[in-house]
């Protein structure tokens, strides 16, 4: 469908849900998951005194620029998404994705009745230099639902949700909690594509 894509595309995610969204805008591109430590590069940044965005954008770039040096040839698409929690006693929080059920539950029921944000960021990197990096933040309110609804939501759920550091999936039962969105949908899902074609389609990388 794009003949005139110029270059090749490299999706530096191990994320099944970008690597479709990708695939759906008829794009040719190869999927190499990163070896970044997010824990590790997390734990530079001062919480309390950083942007969430800035976290997000540096996960982004980190994750292109490590494929990047075993691919220079090729365009890097990063992308990284954190959720933040900001409350008057705790500060801001972010969180991390679940490890089983049991952790999914305590993420939930702390972010209920509550508005969080998701931002989410995307990095194109080429030899290792970072030509762009954008991010985009919805906020979601989520219900006061009570501990019973809750369990019967994990109950329901199959272990998908732990691939989300929301433990929630709004494409499916995940759409239950919530009583308020504001932003982008792909935002949402962890990648916004559309402004990533459109500088695709800036640096004439693809067709216009």
């Amino acid at each position: 469908m794009f003949e005139t894509q110029k270059i090749n595309l490299i999706l530096a995610s191990s994320s099944q849900t970008r690597a479709d969204l990708l695939e759906n805008t008829g794009l040719s591109f190869e999927i190499v998951p990163p070896r970044v430590d997010e824990a590790i590069i997390k734990q530079v940044f001062d919480l309390q005194a950083t942007d969430p965005d800035d976290i997000a954008n540096v996960l982004a770039q980190a994750k292109a620029q490590d494929i990047s040096k075993i691919r220079p040839d090729a365009l890097v698409i990063g992308g990284d998404q954190i959720l933040v929690l900001s409350g008057q006693n705790e500060g801001l929080q972010i969180f991390e994705k679940p490890k089983n059920k049991e952790e999914a539950y305590k993420t939930l029921f702390k972010l209920r009745g509550k508005t969080h944000q998701l931002i989410s960021a995307i990095s194109l990197v080429k030899n290792e230099e970072v030509i762009w990096t954008h991010s985009e933040t919805a906020n979601l309110t989520m219900r006061e639902f009570t501990p019973e609804f809750l369990g019967n939501y994990i109950a329901h759920c199959s272990d998908d949700i732990l691939s989300s550091v929301g433990a929630y999936q709004l494409e499916s039962f995940g759409i239950h909690l919530f009583e308020e969105i504001k932003g982008d949908y792909f935002t949402i899902l962890g990648f916004p594509i559309i402004a990533l074609l459109a500088k695709l389609r800036d640096e004439g990388y693809i067709s216009s």
